[in-house]
């Protein structure tokens, strides 16, 4: 089974932004070396947990410090956005990292109500109805030369012209996004980590509704899902811990940093409490899998195989930025992944 990452940039409390970058660089070298199939890049605005709300920058510098692994968004949340400005965006990332990029794309706002509407352009007026589903027909059209003759985009030529392009992904965590991506015949990553409700509905329908675009194209799942791996079950859940708090203080409201394990414990205890999101599940399986590397990729491996998936995308939201690394790095060992040991440069 292939193994990836989605990257939320984590910024761990008593470190900067800055710290975070170099997190994300130094983990995407080590994912490259160890095997892992792509590393994505999620999009979030004005938060101080998370610092990407640039992906497609990070990309850039990922891709110049990796030599194998394949790179995208996970995703570029396209409703902000005009789809030429992001087909010309993977497209030069494309160009510059041919055969290694993929552009996911999301509907979610990535950010609060304010947030997307200091992010839109055209204040003027009352937010538009939906036309997510009329963006991605554009931008996929862009992308691929898909315009009819008479259309006036027809006759618009995307700098850098090369030959390919980006890999499409849909991302979603709902019925919706499952239905769109099979009627596009797109790849389709599902956010388990995000809504686990519809997981096994989502993907099974996806799988059975795919409409092929063309004659090589057949559905293709992955399963973006939380992993939190230590040498025992006690550091994995100490580790735990800091997302536990993050994620009772961001449904207050309270959109701070990543707290320490300690500060986790003292607030929330050496138990689960009742209000514990992570521990209120409402699907089939957990959010995210907590534990020793066997525990972690005996789990990992039961969900893919009912699923019928072959790529599993890790998000490991931890405050010791030494400890994520370890996290993956058991994993891989466990998993048996082909280490790449021929340095990026």
């Amino acid at each position: 089974m292939k193994l990836s990452i989605i990257d939320q940039c984590p910024v761990p409390a008593g470190f900067t932004t800055a710290d975070a970058f170099r997190n994300t660089i130094e983990l995407a070298r080590l994912a490259d070396r160890l095997g892992f199939e792509r590393y994505w890049i999620a999009e979030h605005h004005a938060t101080g947990a998370f610092a990407s709300p640039a992906p497609e920058v990070l990309i850039a510098r990922v891709g110049a410090e990796t030599s194998h692994i394949r790179i995208g968004s996970g995703g570029v949340m396209l409703p902000h956005y005009s789809p030429m400005k992001v087909a010309e965006t993977f497209r030069v990332l494309h160009a510059l990292y041919p055969g290694r990029i993929d552009l996911g794309i999301g509907r979610a706002p990535g950010g609060s109500p304010l947030d997307s509407f200091a992010l839109r352009r055209d204040r003027s007026a009352q937010p538009t109805e939906d036309d997510f589903p009329k963006q991605l027909l554009e931008l996929i059209a862009f992308l691929h030369g898909g315009f009819r003759p008479d259309h006036a985009f027809s006759r618009i030529e995307l700098s850098p012209a090369m030959p390919g392009a980006p890999e499409v992904w849909l991302l979603g965590s709902s019925m919706w996004s499952a239905a769109a991506a099979a009627q596009l015949g797109l790849p389709y990553a599902f956010a388990h980590f995000i809504d686990p409700t519809h997981t096994r509905a989502a993907v099974e329908y996806y799988r059975s509704h795919f409409i092929a675009s063309n004659e090589l194209s057949q559905p293709t799942a992955i399963l973006g899902i939380g992993a939190i791996c230590a040498p025992t079950d006690a550091e994995a859940e100490r580790m735990a811990s800091s997302v536990r708090l993050f994620v009772r203080h961001a449904r207050q409201g309270k959109r701070g940093p990543i707290p320490t394990p300690e500060e986790a414990l003292a607030e929330l205890g050496p138990g689960p409490l009742p209000d514990d999101v992570m521990m209120r599940e409402t699907g089939e399986w957990p959010r995210a899998i907590i534990g020793t590397p066997f525990h972690v990729r005996d789990t990992l491996v039961d969900i893919a195989s009912i699923l019928h998936i072959a790529e599993v995308m890790l998000v490991t939201v931890v405050h010791d930025h030494q400890a994520r690394m370890r996290s993956h790095e058991l994993l891989a060992k466990a998993f048996n992944l082909i280490s790449i040991h021929t340095p990026a440069h």
